[in-house]
């Protein structure tokens, strides 16, 4: 049994060249890169901010440590909404961190 395909006219172009120039709608699901740092510290202080702002996020590669023996040699990502990375950058920036961002 073959699954049916959509016409490709009825795609988004999700291949734009830069993220902000892509449609909303290949922008529902992506997330991007906020900070990376392997500063536990610094990346549960702004998750917090992140949570009380109501930004979505996640922080990536969290369980790396077990591959780094816990030292915090890889650092961690904290990846926010797409559509919400504009908001996330100025918060950081009201916080005195705008020297974090990636």
């Amino acid at each position: 049994m073959a699954l049916a395909r959509p016409n490709e006219s009825d795609l988004p172009d999700c291949d734009a060249p830069a993220l902000r120039q892509a449609p909303d709608s290949c922008r529902d699901d992506i997330m991007l890169e906020l900070i990376r740092s392997n500063d536990a510290v610094l990346i549960s202080f702004v998750e917090s901010l992140l949570k009380e702002a109501g930004i979505g996020h996640f922080i990536a590669d969290s369980h790396m440590s077990i591959l780094d023996g816990s030292i915090g040699a890889l650092p961690r990502r904290l990846m926010v909404d797409a559509d919400e990375v504009d908001s996330a950058r100025a918060l950081m920036r009201e916080a005195g961190l705008g020297h974090e961002l990636s």
